[in-house]
């Protein structure tokens, strides 16, 4: 009988894509890579979405249109001159000039998207002096990308995240610049629930916090036009993946007039948000220069400006951010919920007492590419009264505390994902707690859950680990009394100790053969 063959194990679109864009180490670095390829992806893209819309508008019997870019931006979709589309680039994929056509290309949108400007790279291609037969490999593989059949991935960020985590590998690095999971994201969406109003987030990266909130507004028969977005980006490069990854999705967002650093140089001085969903640097050291920012309003109220490392500073950031009524919901490394160093303990200790924090999360590991820190989420706001408009009920002077660190599933050998099961219990715990009666009556679950009085925080020193506060999960009873229990146990003791000497005495004779008495 003929032996089977097991069927070659599909490559994921990441790792293809991984694999074309090595082929250019050499003449490209490696962090370069995300760009050369997003670039490529942005074009696919765009191009896809446009031949879409142009055979719409066949269909629709209005072929004369078909050059109007009025059609198509109607639809949010780029227009885009022939030169610009996919099917063009391909064709000429193999000329020695590839890499001038994909600026042109790139610049041509920009130019006819004024919705665009500052987002593409410029003459990018040209200046890195790729090899023809390497640019033209990788078109070959992003041509295979099917990248509107995939409505409810973040493509864009999804390679984003991938590409990061494989420097981060490579380079041995564990932070610094990440995008978030998407699971986390849903996570924070799910929680926050923000289906009208300003959402904010003030280190927005590739902007996958902001392509979330839409999908679950859209998810939950909302109207994404009932949504206003706000974000700021430090990275220059990172700022232009932000707009393209809203601008390819027809998402308007005010991103600030360039790339800023969100503390030095605030782009949004007045905006009160109703949410703020965040993913700010983990731990960021020198995020000010001595004796700068002392006095900044965003302090103000807070016996002592923060000076450590600028997790706190961009908990109060957030704070001054948000409207009376508004939630902030952001992800920050677990040394928050505990540090004493630096004030940070004076600091967290005036947050509880002003009663603003709502809810603490202990998230699993593994949940990043390219950082194995332990995090956590924090839920602030500066209500918690009574608020019928959102159906929620006073719960002042106490916090949720939730320990989801056992939860989540292993997809490889290092990474882990927050199940949809998993995110639909923790916000239902939530939910619940807040009032919400679709998501019946809260009850405090030990080793999971607890709403914890201001008190209870107070007798703790202030310390916010939800460990301290949820216990032990209680262990079902088998129904063995203990004294038979520990007569078993006792049994299988002497037999384990019985069989040890026997071993001891083998080693020996072992020992004594070669000599060793």
């Amino acid at each position: 009988m003929a032996k089977k063959i097991a069927p070659k194990k599909q490559k994921s679109m990441e790792e293809t894509l991984w694999d074309s864009a090595n082929k250019l180490r050499g003449t490209v670095e490696s962090s370069e890579y995300k760009h050369v390829v997003l670039g490529l992806i942005f074009l696919k893209f765009s191009s896809d979405k446009f031949e879409e819309r142009r055979k719409e508008i066949i269909a629709e019997g209005q072929e004369a249109f078909v050059e109007m870019k009025e059609f198509y931006n109607m639809k949010n979709v780029f227009f885009l001159p022939e030169d610009s589309r996919w099917s063009e680039l391909m064709k000429n994929a193999k000329q020695d000039d590839i890499a001038l056509r994909i600026d042109t290309a790139l610049h041509t949108i920009e130019k006819n998207n004024p919705s665009l400007k500052g987002a593409l790279p410029d003459n990018y291609f040209s200046r890195l002096n790729l090899d023809p037969s390497k640019l033209s490999a990788l078109l070959d593989t992003v041509n295979d990308i099917d990248t509107v059949a995939d409505n409810e991935n973040d493509i864009v960020g999804r390679i984003y995240e991938y590409f990061l985590g494989r420097f981060a590998s490579v380079e041995k690095k564990g932070g610094g610049e990440f995008y978030t999971p998407k699971c986390v994201v849903n996570l924070i969406a799910e929680m926050l629930e923000p289906f009208k109003g300003k959402i904010y987030d003030p280190a927005c990266g590739s902007g996958g916090m902001f392509v979330q909130s839409l999908k679950f507004v859209e998810n939950h028969q909302g109207n994404t036009k009932d949504i206003s977005i706000y974000g700021q980006e430090y990275t220059a490069t990172t700022y232009k993946l932000a707009k393209m990854n809203l601008a390819i999705r027809g998402i308007s967002a005010n991103l600030g007039e360039v790339p800023a650093d969100t503390f030095t140089k605030d782009q949004h001085p007045d905006l009160k948000a109703d949410y703020i969903m965040a993913n700010p640097p983990f731990n960021q050291d020198q995020w000010r220069e001595k004796g700068e920012l002392e006095d900044d309003p965003r302090w103000a109220g807070f016996t002592t400006p923060p000076t450590g490392n600028a997790n706190y500073a961009w908990i109060l950031h957030m704070l001054s951010k948000l409207s009376d009524k508004g939630t902030a919901g952001f992800v920050l490394a677990n040394g928050s919920m505990s540090s004493n160093t630096s004030g940070e303990g004076d600091i967290r200790k005036q947050l509880i007492e002003n009663d603003l924090v709502d809810c603490i999360i202990a998230l699993p590991g593994q949940l990043f590419y390219s950082t194995q820190i332990p995090v956590c989420l924090w839920f602030i706001t500066k209500s918690k009264k009574d608020d019928p408009e959102h159906d929620y009920k006073e719960r002042q002077g106490n916090t949720l505390f939730i320990d989801a660190r056992n939860m989540g599933s292993m997809v490889d050998r290092t990474h882990k994902e927050l199940t949809q099961e998993d995110i639909g219990d923790i916000t239902k715990t939530y939910h619940a707690w807040r009032g919400e009666q679709k998501d019946g009556d809260y009850e405090d679950v030990a080793g999971y859950c607890k709403s914890a009085t201001l008190e209870e925080i107070k007798t703790n020193d202030f310390v916010l680990t939800p460990g301290r506060y949820v216990g032990v999960a209680e262990e079902e009873d088998d129904g063995i009394p203990f004294e038979e229990k520990m007569s078993a146990l006792n049994t299988k003791l002497k037999e384990q100790m019985k069989q040890s000497e026997a071993l001891d005495i083998e080693i020996c004779e072992n020992l004594k053969l070669l000599g060793y008495e």
